[in-house]
């Protein structure tokens, strides 16, 4: 006797209480992998909305409207950091005992400038709108850590007198804390 085919059915998810949504951080880095070089920045702080209730697909569970990166410098040169644009989050698995869930934050797109020295930070052209960090966000606590591992950044169109180039691989990493803290939660 055959068994019965075996079919996926896709992850849902609840997310309570939903909706508007602030994110702050402290120290944020980001690494240009390629050159070694970090840009340090004091603070971090986001805006977004997350979807409400539950049966919720993971895909652009919540949207991040804008991301600020402020106070950065390097080797004591100031740094502007730019985040543009509609970002999507997505829920991607959940770990129950560690009340934890697997995330990428997705269409991402900016720039860095200096004193003589600019870049495009993006995913896979400049003007590709594609770049995506990994994350792991904590129930306990409403902590949304951006993890340095995983992504796909890169920088373009850079103009920083070789130091840093085109194509290098970025990624920044962080800790936010979410307010209202939402759970995030997958049967």
């Amino acid at each position: 006797m055959a068994a019965a085919p075996a079919f996926a059915t896709a992850a849902t998810w609840t997310v309570k209480p939903g909706g508007a949504t602030t994110a702050k951080a402290g120290k944020t880095t980001v690494t240009d992998v390629t050159a070694g070089q970090s840009v340090t920045c004091t603070s971090s702080s986001a805006k977004g909305t997350f979807k409400k209730g539950s049966g919720l697909s993971g895909t652009g569970i919540g949207t991040l409207t804008s991301l600020t990166l402020s106070g950065c410098s390097v080797a004591g040169l100031t740094i502007s950091a730019t985040i543009s644009g509609m970002m999507p989050v997505n829920a991607l698995s959940y770990n129950k005992t560690a009340k934890t869930v697997s995330m990428s934050l997705t269409k991402i797109h900016g720039s860095l400038s200096a004193s003589g020295c600019s870049a495009t930070i993006d995913g896979t052209g400049a003007a590709a709108h594609n770049g995506m960090v990994k994350a792991t966000y904590m129930d306990t606590g409403g902590k949304l850590k951006v993890l340095a591992t995983g992504g796909n950044l890169h920088l373009y169109n850079v103009n920083c007198f070789g130091v840093i180039n085109t194509g290098d691989s970025v990624n920044f990493a962080t800790l936010y804390t979410l307010t209202p803290k939402q759970v995030i939660t997958s049967p």
